[in-house]
């Protein structure tokens, strides 16, 4: 049961990793046409919250017995990965900036291991240490060394809350007050919205963009579509699998499955949008999914056996 609950977190994990990875890929037409990207954030997760507004409904008693975790997965784990990644890459190149942003699963390694003074198994931290050799030669960082220390900042404050959002996934998962993925990631979005609309000041957004077409490699597709797409793929759908995958493998081992997303992202923009891969990014794909298989072939430390003595005067109470 539990090898098989191991599994379909992976698949899960692989799910949400896809889904994520698809968001650029939608979104760059989007953009190009003429949406800022921090519009083009905001119509994001404002459209998830919408959508999921009737289970956050379902679920309100979450307000009251966990407020700290929503309030927490909202602001770090929607608004300040998205707020602080798009900063960064206003200040450096792209690569670099995801690059850095995912950081996050090694940062996660370290809270787990010095913060909560948890064990870290060999395997994920052999996996999150080749995941980010990989990541590095996917986004060829030798292209942009010259950096800009603020840009720097951002991108690892991005990793800091890209690592946060793993650990308020598995808030709660072991206790027996567990509160319903679903409604976390509902009201996660309405509180990142909130966020968000302070920041990407949405009433000055260029509306009549939603209302044409956008050019998918010089395929016109509807801009609504595209923006469905990433509504409800790549980020319904990439939130509640990821988040669920948290839970059934560990935030650990999750967040290293995580980086495939970057992977996924570069070879979704080969097909779709025509940007060729290099070798190097070949090899640094292949190096990121095999820290992934790595990463996930850790497993948990079995409980302490009971003492004897125990044992014994169990069974003469019985």
């Amino acid at each position: 049961m539990q090898a098989s609950g191991r599994h379909a977190g992976l698949g899960l994990a692989l799910v949400s990793a896809f889904a994520f990875g698809g968001s650029g890929v939608a979104a760059k037409p989007l953009i190009e046409a003429g949406l800022d990207p921090l519009h083009m954030v905001w119509l994001r997760v404002a459209g998830a919250a919408l959508v999921l507004s009737p289970i956050a409904w379902r679920h309100r008693d979450l307000l009251r017995r966990k407020p700290a975790l929503l309030a927490g997965f909202g602001l770090i784990g929607v608004a300040g990965v998205q707020a602080f990644y798009f900063a960064s890459l206003s200040r450096i190149p792209v690569g670099v900036a995801l690059l850095l942003e995912y950081l996050g699963p090694a940062l996660l390694l370290g809270w787990i291991r010095f913060v909560q003074r948890k064990p870290v198994t060999r395997a994920a931290a052999a996996g999150a240490a080749v995941a980010v050799v990989g990541l590095a030669c996917v986004v060829e960082i030798w292209a942009g060394l010259s950096l800009d220390p603020l840009g720097v900042l951002l991108g690892l404050a991005a990793a800091c809350c890209q690592a946060f959002y793993f650990v308020f996934a598995d808030q709660g998962a072991d206790g027996d007050d567990v509160p319903d993925p679903l409604g976390v990631i509902a009201y996660g979005m309405i509180i990142g919205t909130l966020v968000m609309t302070v920041i990407a000041r949405p009433w000055q957004m260029d509306w009549q963009v939603l209302g044409g077409d956008a050019s998918l490699n010089g395929t016109l597709l509807p801009a609504g579509l595209l923006l469905g797409w990433v509504v409800l793929i790549a980020t319904v759908l990439a939130y509640l699998t990821g988040v669920v995958s948290v839970r059934r493998l560990s935030p650990q081992v999750a967040g290293v499955v995580a980086c495939l997303e970057a992977v996924i992202a570069t070879v979704l923009a080969w097909i779709l949008l025509g940007e060729h891969l290099s070798t190097w990014q070949i090899v640094g794909g292949g190096l990121v999914l095999g820290g992934a298989l790595i990463a996930q072939s850790a497993r948990p430390t079995p409980p302490a056996a009971a003492d004897p003595a125990v044992l014994d005067h169990q069974t003469a109470t019985a």
